[in-house]
């Protein structure tokens, strides 16, 4: 097998866990699962597949991955980062085998690409394809930035080069447990937001570039999405997924996906954002102590610093 451990947090995946880990299983047999205390047969479908679990207590994305990072019981090279939802494609999985092995010192992570399947489609179009993620990266070279939403893997050093192969984002969940879901992402996303005008954690994270990594130019244009008027940005940004860049072209399927994700959501992200600054103002400590009264979430640094890793 190869010298791959991969690491994927779970809550109730029941549905996902099983096609996630028979792809794993072409390339490695180290998976190591953190769980947030499932209450379906998740736990059981991983130990019966031979994947190593524990539970943890969530807190957020990053803490929980970072931990993850930290408890790793397998000594391998180089550790994955894997969603229950997703899968990796065939070719994806002896691509990995061929080549990781042989990486040279200076290569400390890899891109792969993501392709995302709604409502049983490729969304294909719309600048959702290809979408790059740093998914593997060599052991003490990276960690999960803190941030309230849309982590990325960090490197500390060497270089990140790219990988030919696709592995797949499909949610077999119904719309309603989807909207339900980004309906709580909408939160995390205007903290996010907020945290470029306000800095509540200036913890290292992606670093802004135009023209460097597709984290860091997405990094970049959320920035400046991010000093875009209320309400204007959310039709902007669908305008520009779904005409400009084509999303059209992936049917109906295409439309509802650009609807939800580039008008709904963050329609609803600038209506969250807009009762914030009614309720508590525009004064920082003020909009902290709304986030810790309302939602629970402390925005203070102190609070939501990267643990590190091994």
């Amino acid at each position: 097998m190869t010298d791959v451990s991969v690491i994927i947090l779970t809550y109730n995946e029941e549905k996902h866990l099983a096609r996630c880990l028979q792809s794993l299983q072409l390339f490695t047999d180290k998976i190591f699962i953190v769980d947030s205390f499932s209450t379906d047969r998740t736990v059981e479908i991983a130990q019966s597949m031979g994947a190593v679990v524990v539970q943890n207590a969530w807190v957020n994305y990053a803490t929980q991955f970072n931990i993850g990072i930290a408890n790793v019981p397998f000594q391998t090279t180089w550790l994955m980062r894997m969603d229950a939802d997703e899968y990796v494609l065939p070719e994806l999985a002896t691509e990995i085998k061929e080549r990781v092995s042989s990486l040279p010192d200076e290569v400390g992570g890899v891109y792969v690409k993501r392709r995302v399947i709604f409502l049983d489609r490729w969304m294909r179009h719309g600048s959702y394809y290809p979408i790059w993620l740093l998914r593997i990266w060599r052991r003490g070279d990276g960690f999960c930035e803190q941030v309230w939403h849309d982590e990325h893997i960090k490197l500390t050093k060497g270089q990140p080069i790219r990988f030919d192969h696709d592995l797949v984002d499909h949610n077999l969940n119904n719309l309603t447990w989807w909207t339900q879901k980004h309906n709580h992402y909408t939160i995390l996303e205007a903290i996010n937001l907020l945290n470029y005008r306000y800095h509540f954690d200036k913890a290292e994270t992606v670093q802004a570039q135009l023209f460097g990594t597709q984290d860091q130019r997405m990094r970049f244009l959320k920035e400046r999405y991010a000093s875009l008027p209320l309400f204007t940005r959310p039709v902007l940004y669908f305008i520009y997924r779904y005409i400009v860049r084509l999303g059209f072209l992936d049917g109906r399927a295409g439309f509802v996906w650009s609807v939800l994700q580039a008008l709904w959501y963050r329609f609803l992200v600038d209506a969250k954002l807009m009762e914030v600054f009614l309720r508590a103002g525009r004064d920082k400590e003020a909009i902290i102590d709304y986030f810790l009264k309302e939602y629970g979430k402390d925005l203070r640094p102190a609070k939501s610093q990267p643990i590190g890793e091994s």
